[in-house]
């Protein structure tokens, strides 16, 4: 496949004119034109819809954008190993991230990280429903869960341990579950496609938070919205340690049935495919991410 093309399709991807495609890569319109006709018909697929007024990505152009990003990156990487070009931190690095996390420990330190790197900028995406990282054109994830996908590599962030809580006020309302079958009794705030998570105590009792088959009246998608409602007295919710330490030391939270644990397995990873050459600007901000937030995560220090 000719990188050459794939580099001008990701161009006229991005600002949609295919001249101004070209004539950021030193191209006539025409010749422009003609390449990614080519390239076209070498791939089967019409990747761009044109007409007289404007240019638009099809269907099969945009799930090809990200393997096309992957494939220069990948050139990118090999000529810098090759010592054919500079490995200067630079250019755009994507990233998506839970949007609660992201919001109390990410979004305060990148400044500092901007300044150590003038010539890189982030393109950031945070949510709390998970994104793909191909088919978002992502350099790197950060993950809340199990690590499971063996076609990803990844880097410990941190320990990602869960916890039941309970405001004052609703407990006061409604008392304090004993065991993991009072549960099925009491207001449970759901997150939007939680699955059932078992709880274990040091002893081997076992039960489960699964808010599906209780009286979850409140069910969220947005992890800072799920605490608020706590915090006001809603119900009962599962929340990670890093979300809730500060609220659990002032008092404004109690843990909930505090002898069991969330048996989930679930990290704080960083995430990116494995298919992908580590790039300088992957590796330095995973870096950065691990020093400033891993080495000591903070909610730890609180346990």
């Amino acid at each position: 496949m000719d990188l050459e093309s794939v580099r001008l399709f990701v161009r006229a991807a991005e600002k949609l004119n295919i001249s101004e495609a070209g004539r950021s890569l030193g191209l006539a319109p025409a010749v422009a034109s003609a390449r990614l006709a080519k390239l076209e018909r070498n791939l089967g697929s019409d990747l761009l819809h044109r007409s007289t007024r404007k240019v638009s990505l099809s269907t099969e152009g945009a799930e090809f954008l990200p393997f096309a990003r992957e494939l220069l990156a990948q050139e990118r990487a090999a000529r810098v190993a090759l010592g054919l070009e500079t490995s200067e931190v630079s250019g755009t690095l994507r990233f998506t991230a839970p949007s609660s996390f992201a919001q109390i420990y990410i979004a305060p330190i990148l400044p500092e990280f901007l300044d150590m790197y003038p010539s890189l900028n982030l393109d950031l995406q945070l949510s709390d429903s998970i994104v793909g990282l191909i088919e978002g054109s992502f350099d790197l994830a950060l993950r809340n869960s199990a690590m499971v996908d063996s076609s990803h590599k990844a880097r410990k962030l941190a320990d990602d341990r869960r916890i039941l809580c309970a405001s004052p006020s609703y407990l006061k309302r409604h008392g304090a579950p004993q065991d993991p079958d009072d549960l099925s009794t009491h207001a449970l705030i759901g997150f939007q496609d939680q699955s059932t998570r078992k709880l274990i105590a040091a002893d081997g009792t076992a039960g489960v938070f699964e808010p599906q088959s209780a009286d979850c009246r409140l069910v969220l998608n947005d992890g800072i919205s799920q605490k608020a409602a706590t915090v006001a007295g809603a119900g009962i919710s599962m929340n990670s340690m890093w979300s809730v330490h500060r609220e659990i030391r002032e008092g404004a939270l109690v843990r909930v049935l505090p002898e069991f644990d969330v048996d989930d397995q679930s990290v704080l990873w960083l995430v990116y495919p494995k298919s992908n050459v580590l790039t300088a600007k992957v590796r330095v901000f995973i870096d950065y991410l691990v020093d400033q937030i891993g080495r000591t995560p903070v909610w730890e220090k609180h346990q």
